[in-house]
């Protein structure tokens, strides 16, 4: 369906919207491979069936997958927690246990099978395979990644400049613990590519989280390396993601909240923003 004006409309959710005479940036349909957006589920709030199925009942047109944080899973009910990984599969929206394998390793490699057996008995898609608090070794991350394949699940690596990175740490504690090279993570994320993972999680502290000078350069040397279209950044912040989608236009890949779904929509389709985005974010829809 093509909108008056130019606008294209995918799909019944899309169809309708109303206000389909008024231009706005085509956004491919779901299951999208870019301008993905992926949601930030239980951790900073607790969220319910009935509080997710609001939100996805209202925005789950614009949301593609849907990540747990801190190992948060854990904590729910098993009936619960199923419950709302088939919700979110009824909207097409996928479900990644987040960072939390990292936490599991340093209990074992028997631990490691349980707990990935767990995540694919329980319906997880991705488990995200990250190593911010720990040191380890590039083929034992690898082997991590691979044995999350043989589960057929799809394993979404994580690789940034900081150490220490995640759980809220402090800019003055992440200051103190250093930063690696960029090149680094470059040839990290292109063993993990190679290894058969679709997409990189790109962790925001050291580059634009915790720092006292955004580091835009390391976001434009990761995607000069591998392409918008392979890397997935974190951005839970306005300005952050404001600036990715003005930078590298709406079809980047970008982590938000949950609250942050409608803000960041209104931009990826260029029907408001801050000044220095309003009427500027456009496709060409040849």
């Amino acid at each position: 369906m093509t909108a008056p004006g130019g606008a294209r409309r995918e799909g019944a959710e899309e169809a309708a919207r109303p206000f389909a005479f008024l231009r706005s940036n085509a956004r491919p349909p779901k299951p999208r491979h870019r301008g993905l957006t992926e949601i930030r589920g239980p951790y900073y709030s607790p969220m319910g069936a009935r509080y997710l199925a609001d939100v996805l009942e209202t925005m789950g047109a614009y949301v593609d997958s849907l990540k747990f944080a801190g190992g948060s899973f854990t904590l729910f009910p098993r009936p619960r927690l199923v419950e709302l990984i088939e919700l979110c599969h009824r909207h097409q929206v996928t479900v990644s246990t987040g960072g939390y394998l990292e936490r599991v390793v340093t209990q074992g490699a028997d631990a490691v099978d349980r707990y990935v057996r767990e995540c694919r008995d329980l319906g997880f898609d991705t488990i995200e395979v990250s190593a911010g608090f720990i040191s380890l070794p590039a083929d034992d991350w690898l082997r991590l990644v691979e044995r999350v394949r043989q589960a057929g699940l799809e394993a979404k690596p994580e690789v940034g400049i900081q150490f220490g990175a995640g759980g809220a740490t402090r800019a003055e504690e992440l200051e103190q613990e250093g930063t690696r090279d960029v090149e680094w993570a470059i040839a990290m994320a292109r063993r993990f590519l190679d290894a058969g993972a679709p997409l990189i999680m790109i962790e925001s502290e050291g580059i634009t989280e915790n720092v006292k000078v955004w580091r835009t350069d390391v976001a434009a040397r990761i995607i000069a390396a591998l392409g918008v279209e392979h890397v997935m950044f974190e951005a839970a912040d306005p300005e952050v993601f404001a600036w990715y989608v003005k930078h590298y236009g709406p079809e980047v890949n970008l982590f938000v909240d949950h609250s942050q779904i409608v803000q960041l929509e209104c931009l990826r389709e260029g029907i408001w923003g801050t000044a220095d985005l309003w009427g500027r974010v456009v496709t060409y829809p040849g």
